[in-house]
């Protein structure tokens, strides 16, 4: 694989060659990039916007088309509503949020706060990986607080597994200390120029107070992009774990 650290960290372009592998990265001839498919799976509508908008949002400038799989529509979300108010409510604000980011929503039908890694769940969330027959695969970081967290990320895997690892699956992180834990980065993409993109799609989720998503003390997505930035001398970036770089599993 043509791949080095610190191509991916530089822009976009970098970026996309450094997820992937030659024989994809290239349409034929000469310099044009062949066009991806990039899979995202997410806990609950404003997850994935969190935990990798920007470089969703990156790809999706550069052509690549994106699809953001939402394990839930976040029915136990909003204090005061039914569960099907609720789901109604943030299914309308995801949809919103993927306009803003260039993706395709998908939602895989869970229940929130009910996550479920079985034998028919992965057959299920494998089924609409697959229809997509995506290059790249980003889903949440497997050690955090939150179940349907650790659901989305397993079944991700699974589906990594039984594709063969024929794509490249890449582990995000959403209010690293609160939920995501022990998470040691193994890859970076400077989001400077998507930060605000990002930063509307995620408040497009106006039901989650998304000032406390980007600057609470206990969730503070602001604070990640900057620290992450600054590890890698850029205004604001993205942190990433490789599946099958970094971790023996």
């Amino acid at each position: 694989m043509a791949y080095t650290r610190r191509n991916f960290a530089k822009n976009i372009v970098a970026a996309t060659t450094a997820f992937s592998l030659p024989a994809f990265a290239k349409a034929g001839t000469g310099n044009k990039m062949k066009k991806l498919k990039i899979v995202c799976v997410g806990g609950h509508p404003d997850d994935p916007e969190s935990g990798c908008g920007g470089t969703l949002a990156l790809l999706a400038a550069e052509g690549h088309d994106v699809t953001i799989i939402y394990l839930t529509s976040g029915e136990a979300g909003i204090h005061g509503k039914s569960f099907a108010e609720a789901a109604s409510i943030r299914t309308k604000e995801a949809i919103a949020a993927c306009k803003i980011l260039n993706a395709k929503p998908v939602f895989a039908g869970q229940v929130d706060s009910e996550g479920t890694v079985n034998n028919e769940w992965v057959k299920k969330i494998h089924a609409l990986i697959s229809n997509e027959d995506p290059q790249i695969v980003f889903t949440h970081w497997p050690l955090d607080s939150h179940k349907d967290h650790q659901s989305a990320s397993l079944l991700t895997i699974q589906s990594w597994v039984q594709t063969g690892k024929k794509f490249e699956l890449y582990f995000f992180e959403v209010c690293t200390g609160t939920q995501t834990m022990g998470f040691k980065p193994t890859d970076y993409v400077d989001i400077t120029t998507t930060k605000e993109q990002k930063k509307n799609a995620l408040f497009c989720h106006t039901s989650q107070n998304p000032p406390g998503i980007y600057a609470a003390s206990d969730c503070n997505h602001g604070m990640m992009e900057l620290f992450r930035g600054i590890e890698i001398n850029v205004p604001a970036a993205e942190a990433f774990v490789r599946m099958g770089t970094a971790l023996s599993w």
